[in-house]
Protein backbone atom coordinates (compact mmCIF):
# COMPACT_ATOMS: atom_id res chain seq x y z
CA UNK A 1 0.00 0.00 0.00
CA UNK A 2 1.52 3.28 -0.85
CA UNK A 3 1.08 6.58 1.16
CA UNK A 4 0.59 9.65 0.41
CA UNK A 5 2.85 12.39 1.90
CA UNK A 6 2.72 16.15 2.18
CA UNK A 7 6.21 17.95 2.29
CA UNK A 8 5.19 20.48 4.75
CA UNK A 9 8.02 22.41 3.79
CA UNK A 10 6.70 23.38 0.49
CA UNK A 11 6.04 26.94 0.49
CA UNK A 12 3.24 28.88 -1.23
CA UNK A 13 3.11 32.91 -1.73
CA UNK A 14 -0.33 34.62 -1.96
CA UNK A 15 -0.45 38.07 -3.04
CA UNK A 16 -2.80 40.37 -3.37
CA UNK A 17 -2.01 43.15 -5.64
CA UNK A 18 -2.96 46.80 -5.42
CA UNK A 19 -1.66 50.17 -6.97
CA UNK A 20 0.81 51.08 -4.57
CA UNK A 21 1.44 48.19 -2.52
CA UNK A 22 0.90 44.07 -2.54
CA UNK A 23 0.59 42.06 0.31
CA UNK A 24 1.86 38.59 0.61
CA UNK A 25 1.10 35.59 2.96
CA UNK A 26 3.20 32.25 3.39
CA UNK A 27 1.63 28.95 3.78
CA UNK A 28 3.46 25.64 4.03
CA UNK A 29 1.60 22.70 2.47
CA UNK A 30 -0.60 21.79 4.80
CA UNK A 31 -1.88 25.77 4.71
CA UNK A 32 -0.55 27.11 8.07
CA UNK A 33 -0.04 31.11 7.98
CA UNK A 34 3.53 31.01 8.03
CA UNK A 35 3.80 34.99 7.93
CA UNK A 36 1.91 38.00 6.26
CA UNK A 37 4.12 40.88 4.94
CA UNK A 38 3.32 44.31 2.64
CA UNK A 39 5.55 45.94 0.22
CA UNK A 40 5.73 48.82 -2.42
CA UNK A 41 4.79 47.61 -5.68
CA UNK A 42 8.19 48.57 -7.28
CA UNK A 43 11.11 46.60 -8.42
CA UNK A 44 12.82 46.89 -5.14
CA UNK A 45 9.77 45.94 -3.17
CA UNK A 46 9.44 42.69 -5.36
CA UNK A 47 12.87 41.98 -4.31
CA UNK A 48 12.04 42.69 -0.83
CA UNK A 49 9.72 40.22 -1.20
CA UNK A 50 11.05 37.76 -2.70
CA UNK A 51 13.82 37.57 0.03
CA UNK A 52 11.51 37.27 2.53
CA UNK A 53 9.54 34.56 1.03
CA UNK A 54 13.20 32.37 0.81
CA UNK A 55 13.26 33.07 4.51
CA UNK A 56 10.11 30.09 4.83
CA UNK A 57 11.84 27.37 2.95
CA UNK A 58 11.46 26.30 -0.88
CA UNK A 59 8.98 28.02 -2.43
CA UNK A 60 6.48 26.25 -4.99
CA UNK A 61 4.43 28.73 -6.32
CA UNK A 62 3.33 32.16 -6.11
CA UNK A 63 -0.88 33.02 -6.39
CA UNK A 64 -0.78 36.37 -7.55
CA UNK A 65 -3.85 38.16 -8.57
CA UNK A 66 -4.20 40.45 -11.15
CA UNK A 67 -1.01 39.20 -13.24
CA UNK A 68 -2.12 41.46 -16.07
CA UNK A 69 -2.58 45.04 -14.20
CA UNK A 70 -1.60 45.39 -10.86
CA UNK A 71 0.51 42.54 -10.43
CA UNK A 72 1.87 42.50 -13.81
CA UNK A 73 5.36 44.12 -12.48
CA UNK A 74 5.89 41.48 -10.33
CA UNK A 75 4.61 38.50 -11.82
CA UNK A 76 7.49 39.71 -14.54
CA UNK A 77 10.19 40.00 -11.95
CA UNK A 78 9.30 36.59 -10.29
CA UNK A 79 9.27 34.90 -13.58
CA UNK A 80 12.50 36.43 -14.99
CA UNK A 81 13.64 34.69 -11.43
CA UNK A 82 12.83 31.30 -12.77
CA UNK A 83 9.48 30.94 -10.23
CA UNK A 84 6.04 29.59 -11.01
CA UNK A 85 3.54 32.05 -10.98
CA UNK A 86 0.13 31.23 -10.95
CA UNK A 87 -3.17 33.42 -11.59
CA UNK A 88 -5.40 33.94 -8.63
CA UNK A 89 -9.01 35.10 -9.28
CA UNK A 90 -9.91 38.41 -7.36
CA UNK A 91 -12.77 37.26 -4.50
CA UNK A 92 -16.39 38.12 -4.73
CA UNK A 93 -17.45 41.11 -3.52
CA UNK A 94 -20.14 41.87 -0.81
CA UNK A 95 -23.00 41.34 -3.70
CA UNK A 96 -21.38 40.13 -6.26
CA UNK A 97 -21.97 36.76 -8.08
CA UNK A 98 -19.49 35.40 -10.75
CA UNK A 99 -20.58 32.94 -13.39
Amino acid sequence: MTQNTIDSTQIIIGVDTHKDTHAAVALNALGTRLGERIEPATPAGYQQLLNWAKTFGQQVAFGVEGTGSYGKGLTQFLRRQGLKVVEVSRPCRRGQQRL
